[in-house]
């Protein structure tokens, strides 16, 4: 047992985190994150009698939907893997939340293939919707889109729809799928029917993580999760129909890969503050990657800028937000880092490191592999762990205090040798007032309920 493990099984874990840089440039722009929380977090953890999710006192948790529970619509069972998420306004008070399902070619429980929501009958990936009412009682629950593959991460567009990523750029033929993958789906949240299953083909085909949309110019920014050198680039999408709206994008436009002039590798800039100025946008020669992957492609003499784990992205003020997890030599990759956030200002064509993150004694940052985030009504962040040991939503203060939120109780290994599920797609009601998060595996969608404002 790790000394991580350790602390957690004994709720006394506290986060281990170095923050350099300007913390506040996370919250540029957003006006539930005014009013900062003047504490360090809610109090120790409570374990959970019935063994899903610890919580801080005065908090309380409902079990929203599980994997192979039957769908309300009758479609079939809840999908497993459960996975990046987000919440929209309803009439009437209500909350539609889409929720991804990385379903690879061997997933547990495919999300059921229905007419004129498939794209590939033999993808098992896909979203589901489920619909709240005011009162946060489940009132509908179906499937979205189906017949995609490890649909992960994404991101909500201005006019209210959600845009879900496949990672993955399998073709035809391999793994048993019928038709390629590797692209972005629209989905709308209220009614999927009026979306259906259709790829966004000028937006690329490659393993897509989360996107981000300029409001103002209808851009579209693209992060690239690639396993293996050379690793994933920055993308942007500049739509032929900039002023948005369901369907919009269906319409193309072109698709530009992020240069930064004299860096082929994002890895050793670990400066916060440093910034590049005359940031480069090059045309993608082959976005549909008919014979050659994105990335490997021949971006001219000068060529094309990587980093290891482009992961999160989101705008924020005048300017978008990514996140490159972390940086391995072991991998590939040209240094090692923690973590960085970059901020990339159009206006300007600047980027600059914003954050950098680095280890204090045997603990890493919140927990290990911090993965999708959200803005929080205490006027912080929280951040689902991915990593091994226990797994947490740990909350970040304007300040930079981490802080555990929640704890997975429910141990998918043996007593000797514990297991728990990554979390993943943690997002907030409209009105602030409850936190959705998911379990991946197995597979479950918590609505949290506390006192989110006390300070």
């Amino acid at each position: 047992m790790t000394r991580r493990q350790a602390l957690a099984r004994s709720g006394a874990g506290i986060a281990g985190i170095a923050f350099t840089g300007a913390l506040s440039e996370l919250f540029v722009g957003t006006a539930t994150a005014q009013s900062p929380l003047g504490h360090s977090g809610y109090g120790p953890l409570i374990p959970d009698p019935n063994g899903l999710l610890d919580l801080p006192k005065g908090f309380r948790y409902r079990v929203l939907s599980r994997e192979g529970d039957p769908l309300r619509s009758g479609e079939g069972p809840v999908p497993s893997n459960h996975d990046g998420m987000s919440a929209f306004p309803g009439r009437h008070g209500r909350v539609h939340l889409v929720r991804n399902h990385e379903n690879r070619h061997n997933g547990r429980i495919p999300v059921p293939t229905i007419e004129g929501l498939t794209y590939d009958p033999t993808g098992k990936g896909g979203c589901t919707s489920l619909t709240l009412d005011a009162r946060g009682k489940v009132v509908a629950e179906r499937v979205a889109i189906a017949g995609t593959a490890v649909n992960c991460a994404g991101g909500p567009t201005p006019w209210g729809t959600w845009l879900t990523c496949e990672e993955n750029e399998d073709k035809a033929g391999t793994n048993g799928y019928t038709k390629d993958h590797g692209f972005i789906f629209e989905v709308d949240a209220a009614d999927p029917r009026r979306s259906g299953a259709v790829p966004l083909t000028a937006m690329g085909r490659f393993q897509h993580e989360a996107i981000a949309v300029d409001p103002k110019r209808g851009v579209v920014y693209e992060t690239e999760d690639a396993f293996e050198r050379p690793f994933g680039l920055f993308y942007r999408f500049l739509p032929d129909k900039p002023k948005g709206g369901l369907g919009s994008l269906r319409a193309g436009g072109r698709l530009q890969a992020m240069r930064v002039p004299g860096v082929p590798d994002l890895s050793p800039i670990q400066e916060p503050g440093a910034c590049f100025e005359g940031i480069e946008w090059v045309d993608v020669p082959d976005p549909l990657a008919a014979q050659t992957p994105i990335r490997h492609q021949d971006f001219g003499p000068k060529g094309i800028t990587h980093a290891q784990k482009l992961e999160g992205c989101y705008w924020g003020g005048r300017c978008v937000y990514f996140v490159s997890s972390f940086a391995r030599s072991s991998e590939g990759s040209a240094a090692d880092h923690y973590g960085q956030i970059w901020r990339y200002d159009p206006d300007h064509r600047t980027l600059t490191l914003v954050i950098a993150f680095g280890p204090d004694t045997d603990l890493q940052l919140p927990g290990e592999s911090p993965d999708n985030i959200c803005l929080a009504p205490s006027g912080g962040l929280m951040v689902c762990e991915d990593g091994n040991g226990a797994q947490h939503v740990y909350g970040v203060t304007r300040r930079g205090e981490v802080y555990a939120m929640a704890r997975n109780a429910q141990n998918i290994g043996t007593a000797e040798e514990p297991e728990w599920g990554e979390f993943a797609g943690v997002t907030f009601s409209p009105d602030g007032d409850t936190m959705y998060v998911n379990c991946y595996t197995p597979g479950t969608t918590f609505a949290v309920t506390g006192p989110w404002r006390r300070t």
